[in-house]
This record gives structure tokens, sequence and C-alpha cells, in this order.
């Protein structure tokens, strides 16, 4: 069994116990067996391990996990972003333009659209991606994206009900009896998560229920996109569903949060429903942020994400999301970093993910920096030095 000790780390963020929410190390050393952490503690106590990486006094914290992507897509939609600078409200329409883009694409053009943004992403940290379908929206193109993103990633979602096509604008719901039919069992074997675009102009809270009520009944895991373009009735159907994230939430109601809040974990820390904030989206659609603080006081788990994709955020930038967090969230750097790692993974409802402690994956990330401070301090500059992905220095 090959070993590897990342050592002479300055500040080390583990996400465990401790007496700061991060669980901070000074001093710190890492021990990795195979793709799993086998010890951390005093760098003075340190194994012996047949590799060693000294990172020099710099901070280490666990990969970024973003629980929330669309990575499989042809075109862009550059010229709709110029519009919204220009002052066009985003009404989520243009994903019709993603959609026939990507019908038009051949495997190999999506494939390597996938490839290119993961590998933009693990340059900046994030270890762990979910990636969701959502721009085929028939049976076959949604069956071949998730197949696509099955490649790249363990954590894949079926968003068929993303919109309705165009040629089922007048027939909502025959579009729903295809989702929940014959598109479900073709993109049921390449996905572990169904999700819904419940929201004006997509689909209603009736429909939405129907869909995840038939992905859970095929054996799918509940997400849902809800509240992002006004107050609605998807925050509090997700937590009815008892789905891992409810994401976006940017109007919420008090009854809204109240209802995530009611979803306290047993284990007496933060809730079962995630609300999964997504700043790059309300970046590139100058809409208001969510207050992240008010689900904070309240008790909610939320995770950070970038929700990459042509549209509404293209970024692939977890360092970005986090700035944005602190900036025009009102969450302090340790909440967003927290959200930004543990977060996301209680978003997927994973326990070996965002923590670096005796028995999780081995996904580190050394920064360029003496303090996971400095990925909200210094905004906008590359930080990310080295990045460790299942045990393997990428």
């Amino acid at each position: 069994m090959s070993s590897l000790l990342v050592d002479n780390i300055g500040e080390l963020v583990t996400n465990g116990v401790g007496a700061d929410p991060l669980g901070i190390r000074r001093k710190a050393a890492v021990l990795v067996e195979e793709d799993r952490v086998a010890w951390v503690g005093p760098a003075a106590y340190a194994p012996a391990a047949d590799h060693r990486i000294d990172v020099g006094g710099a901070a280490v914290l666990p990969g970024f996990v973003d629980s929330h992507a669309h990575l499989v897509f042809a075109g862009d939609r550059a010229a709709e972003f110029a519009a919204r600078m220009a002052g066009e409200p985003y009404t989520g329409g243009g994903i019709r333009t993603t959609v026939g883009a990507t019908r038009a694409a051949t495997d190999g053009e999506l494939r390597a659209t996938v490839r290119r943004l993961r590998g933009e992403a693990l340059r900046q940290g994030t270890t762990t991606m979910e990636i969701k379908s959502g721009y085929g929206l028939n049976v076959a193109d949604e069956a071949r994206s998730l197949r696509i993103a099955a490649e790249t990633s363990s954590e894949t979602t079926f968003l068929g009900a993303h919109v309705v096509p165009a040629e089922y604008a007048d027939r909502p719901d025959d579009y729903v009896g295809l989702v929940c039919g014959p598109m479900l069992a073709a993109a049921a074997p390449h996905a572990k998560w169904i999700d819904v675009f419940c929201e004006r102009g997509a689909f209603d809270v009736d429909h939405a229920r129907a869909i995840l009520a038939c992905g859970q009944a095929a054996g799918l895991g509940v997400r849902l996109h809800a509240n992002q373009l006004g107050p609605g009735p998807g925050a509090r159907l997700g937590v009815e569903l008892g789905a891992a994230s409810v994401d976006h939430c940017t109007h919420l109601s008090d009854a809204d949060v109240d209802a995530l809040a009611g979803t306290a974990h047993t284990d007496g820390f933060g809730t079962t429903t995630v609300a999964t904030l997504l700043p790059g989206a309300e970046f590139s659609t100058r809409s208001p942020y969510p207050d992240a603080r008010r689900l904070l006081d309240a008790g909610v788990t939320v995770a950070l994400a970038t929700d990459c994709n042509p549209g509404s955020s293209y970024t692939s930038s977890m360092p970005f999301c986090i700035a944005l967090a602190v900036r025009e969230m009102r969450m302090t750097p340790a909440e967003a970093v927290w959200a930004a790692t543990a977060g996301g993974a209680r978003a997927l409802r994973r326990d070996d993910l965002g923590v670096l402690t005796p028995g999780a994956r081995a996904d580190l990330v050394v920064l360029d920096a003496p303090s996971y401070l400095h990925l909200a301090y210094r905004p906008g500059v590359p930080l990310i030095r080295q990045v460790i992905r299942n045990g393997v220095p990428q």
C-alpha cells in the first residue's frame, strides 16, 4: 500500500471536531494511504511514508465539493449575457437555445466540453462535481448526456424537467408524461439523482411533485431548483419529499425558511435538506443575492456551488463563489469555506467528502497562502497551488 505524507502544513482545515467550525489544526500533517486519509496530527509526530510533499507552511483544506453544475451542453450564450448587462432581465428562456445546440452536437463535442470544464474546476480546487443533464429534453439526448456525465462523475443528476421544450410548448402534460415514462427509464441507469426546475415559466408544483415522485420510485435521490426567479412553493416541496438539497433559494418566505429549518439532522448538526446557494447565477444575471445569513441563523445547512452553465452562471470557480458569498451574502469566510466543502458534501449526502479526517477520501487543496481567509481576502487571484485527488497529486 503506497503512502503519502503532506507535511509542514501551517494551517489545516479539517472540518472535523474542533474548537472552531473548520476544525483547524496548526503545524500539521496528513498521511494518505491509497485514496484515503489515514492519519491527521502534529507535523512533529508525523509517521513515515513512501512519499512526502512539504507545503512549506501553506494552508491546506479539503477539496471543494461543487454540488450543482450543468456541464453537458454545446454552444455558448455570450450575447445573452451581454444583453443582460445592458439591462434585459433573466427569464430562463435562453435554455431552449442551448437545447438546440446540444441536440445537434456529437458525443465527442459534448464529451470535450465536459472534460474542459471539469479540468478547469479541478485546477481551481474542485475535487468532486455533480453534473446534471437538462439540455437534451428528449429521450435519446437526455440518456446520452447522462452517459457522458457519468464518465467524469459518480454524482449525476437527471434534469429532463429543466424546461418544456419547444415541441411540447402547448402540451406540457404530455411532456411530463414523457419525462416520467420513457425518458426516466432511459436516464435512470446513468443517474443517481433527479431534479426539477420548479419555477414560473418552467414546471409548476404539481408537475414537479409528480416527476420527483416517479424518480424516487425509480430509486433516484431528490434535488430541486426552487425559488430562483421569485417566491413559490418549490422549497417547501423539497422538504415535503425529503430532498437532499433545494438549490438557488433566492426568494424565500419565512415559511420556507422554517420548513428547511424543520428538517433538523438526527446528529444535532444542521439540516437533512440543504439550502444550496449559487451566487454565480446572481452575479451573472444581476439578480438579488440569497440571504445566507438568514438561513444560517435559522439553523439551516448551507452549501455553495457554481451552477456552472452556459446561460446564467458560466463559471467553474468555487473560490470565486466563496468570495461572492462573503461579500454579497453575509457569510463569514469560515462559513463560506465550510459551505464549499463539507456543505457541498452534505448536499450530496456524502460523509467521505469535504473533510480531512481518518477514513475520508484523500482530496486536499494546497493554497499559495498562509490561511483559508485569503480565498475571500484576495478575490480573483489564482491561489490554488496544488490539488491532490483520491490521494494522487494532479
